[in-house]
């Protein structure tokens, strides 16, 4: 089994910025991919960014050169860099990683990130 937990958000003004992390333990598998998606109030949840084990990365267009995520191998923890922080990118922030040793994709429980303008 592998936990998931997302920490690092929070209230921020427009403009500025905040890390989220996800912290991976458990039974983790070295070939994986690590995602980050968002659920605005009211909305669907949306893919923000993801990455691979190898540092494959993809990024939805609307944070592409605001967002950047990344990983630590050793520390089992991805994270997503969230820069000029806009009023639309408020919303509960969840982390999920796919490992291709069991086939099986986990869930963190979310965090929540509120920016204001």
């Amino acid at each position: 089994q592998v936990q998931l937990v997302e920490s690092g958000g929070g209230m921020m003004q427009a403009g500025g910025s905040l890390r989220l992390s996800c912290a991976a333990s458990g039974r983790t598998f070295s070939n994986y991919a690590m995602g980050w998606f968002r659920r605005a109030p009211g909305k669907e949840r949306e893919f923000v960014a993801a990455i691979t084990s190898d540092g494959i990365t993809n990024v939805v267009d609307s944070v592409k050169g605001r967002f950047t995520i990344s990983i630590d191998t050793p520390k089992n923890t991805g994270y997503l860099q969230m820069n000029s922080l806009r009023p639309e990118d408020t919303a509960v922030y969840y982390c999920n990683a796919f490992y291709s040793g069991n086939g099986r994709t986990y869930w963190g429980e979310g965090t929540l990130v509120t920016v204001s303008s």
